[in-house]
């Protein structure tokens, strides 16, 4: 690694800034998932110090923001609870939690220096979005028992079984923290968006709390000073059984690198850059081997924290290692405060977490897409509530595999000239083209799709968007494409949005029904482009703009 891009100065104000205002956002954050995790709010902090740092320093993402995410906590509970479940207590099952964390950090390097990160464009939206939803249901269902002011118990099933039993008992001061809480975070940023209000709810309910007293249960004795290397505890690991170690090592680097990777797509989409993937799972492979070092939790790419770097000025790696220095200094300094902090509080904290990692586009457009990603969706969704996470991603990769397959099949054997898989001709003029003046030709550019749009492709369009020249008119020449899913539909959004901002003109040639129908299901025709920008045929098209010589 390159000390000087690291130290790159360039952006230093942006840079402090952005880092900063991350570091106070992932405060709370790392906190409630370190409880929730079940060893602790330290763990969430030294994972969250230790991942922003190693994984900015070595990553391939410039402005990523990495950390404790609501997925990786998830997992990370499960794994902790059959640890413990296995050993009998936190403290004997350690050295297996630990070797379990390690072992996923070396599994993104591996995967990351056999370039298997560019792999991830081929994840169907449909996928991804049952398996986000269902992470955030998840978490919202764990923060029943703490709402009402009880422990969790740590599955799902058994808290809908037990719940009815504890309602009577609920605790009208958690009950209250929690429903404050989550009335600041949505309520605070209309007053200034200059504070976290995560942060604002987590000071001054902690403050009322002590004040008056109340009943709750608090996080309390938080080590204070630098945290400790623990790699003592691997010798306790029973290695006779190594699946016990390796299959739940498997499920952790499968999800953070699904949790990273989508954020880096974010980040690029922000800053209108190109992230590096296998370095990026390099970088964060590093930095969850370094955070089970030192007994934090496991974490990935922060979309949220991300966001927030990028809006407030961070551009360089020196923003990530800025967030983890802002955690440090706080876990140096107020580890007393921060021990007072009460679980109900934390409790709404992930509640809101969870309502914000729900993919409410997708579940909206739920009866207005292709029935096959519906289908596919909802059974992500549910088997990830339900049954297992990594179970669901590759039981919905398989059929979502299989359905387009199906689809393909049944275009080809309709003799519909499907070609090659949805490509871009970027060089070859078509023939009808020969005519444009050259004036036209400097200021249109004409993108070419020769088949399906489909997940596949989704991704790889949203890159070609990113390098489209300084044009005024973009045409889609749409007439082979004889269907288009769910990920197609919103790559072709963004990359309408994208162009709309640059003030380019879009135009349609030759769409087809099964694809025009599909835009207009997202009201991408006719609120984003009108009747008039479509076109039953090329000629017409450049006819109509005065494009012919």
């Amino acid at each position: 690694m390159n000390l000087n891009k690291v130290m790159d100065t360039s952006n230093l104000r942006g840079d402090f800034f952005g880092g900063l205002t991350a570091g106070v956002v992932a405060l709370p954050l790392a906190l409630a998932f370190g409880v929730q995790s079940g060893m602790g709010a330290i763990a969430g902090i030294y994972g969250a110090i230790a991942i922003g740092m190693i994984a900015a320093w070595f990553g391939g993402t410039a402005t990523q923001i990495s950390g404790p995410t609501g997925p990786m906590t998830v997992v990370s509970a499960v794994v902790i609870a059959s640890a413990i479940e296995l050993h009998g207590s936190l403290n004997a099952a350690m050295g297996s939690i630990i070797a379990i964390f390690m072992l996923a950090g070396v599994i993104q390097i591996l995967l990351g220096v056999l370039k298997i990160g560019q792999y991830i464009r081929y994840m169907p939206y449909s996928v991804v979005s049952g398996f986000m939803s269902g992470i955030g249901v998840i978490i919202i269902v764990l923060q029943f028992f703490p709402f009402l002011g009880h422990s969790s118990p740590k599955k799902i099933v058994d808290i809908f079984i037990e719940l009815p039993q504890i309602l009577p008992q609920t605790n009208l001061d958690s009950v209250f923290l929690a429903l404050a809480t989550i009335a600041i975070i949505y309520l605070f940023p209309r007053i200034t968006k200059l504070i976290p209000s995560a942060l604002v709810a987590l000071i001054a309910l902690t403050v009322i709390s002590t004040l008056l007293g109340l009943d709750v249960a608090i996080i309390g004795n938080i080590p204070e000073g630098l945290p400790k290397l623990q790699l003592d505890s691997l010798v306790s690991v029973d290695y006779m059984n190594p699946m016990l170690i390796l299959l739940p090592a498997l499920t952790l680097a499968a999800l953070g690198t699904i949790d990273s990777l989508l954020t880096s797509i974010v980040a690029d989409n922000m800053t209108k850059t190109q992230h590096n993937s296998n370095k990026e799972l390099i970088g964060q492979g590093l930095g969850n081997m370094a955070a089970a070092a030192i007994g934090g939790i496991p974490g990935a790419g922060a979309t949220m924290r991300t966001v927030v770097n990028i809006n407030s000025g961070g551009r360089t790696r020196l923003s990530g290692v800025i967030h983890s220095l802002a955690l440090l200094f706080v876990l140096v300094g107020a580890g007393e405060y921060a021990s007072l902090i009460p679980l109900p509080v934390l409790a709404g904290i992930l509640i809101t977490v969870g309502i914000g990692i729900i993919d409410y586009k997708g579940l909206k457009h739920l009866f207005s897409v292709p029935r096959a990603d519906a289908v596919v969706m909802l059974t992500v969704l549910i088997m990830t509530v339900f049954v297992d996470l990594l179970q669901a991603v590759a039981i919905g990769m398989v059929l979502a595999s299989v359905l387009f397959m199906k689809k393909m099949s049944d275009i080809a054997e309709g003799k519909s000239s499907v070609g090659s898989i949805a490509k871009f001709a970027r060089e070859e003029k078509w023939d009808d083209e020969i005519e444009l003046s050259e004036e036209a030709q400097n200021k249109t550019y004409i993108k070419h799709f020769d088949g399906p749009i489909f997940f596949g492709f989704a991704a790889k369009f949203q890159e070609m968007s990113l390098a489209l020249p300084d044009v005024d008119i973009v045409i889609m020449r749409m007439k082979k494409v004889p269907y288009i899913d769910q990920s197609g539909m919103y790559a072709i959004e963004d990359a309408v949005m994208a162009m709309q901002e640059k003030n380019i003109k879009v135009f349609i040639t030759g769409i087809q029904s099964q694809p025009k129908d599909m835009l207009k299901r997202i009201d991408l025709i006719p609120n984003m482009i009108n009747e008039s920008q479509l076109f039953d045929d090329f000629e017409q098209c450049i006819q109509s703009l005065k494009l012919t010589e």
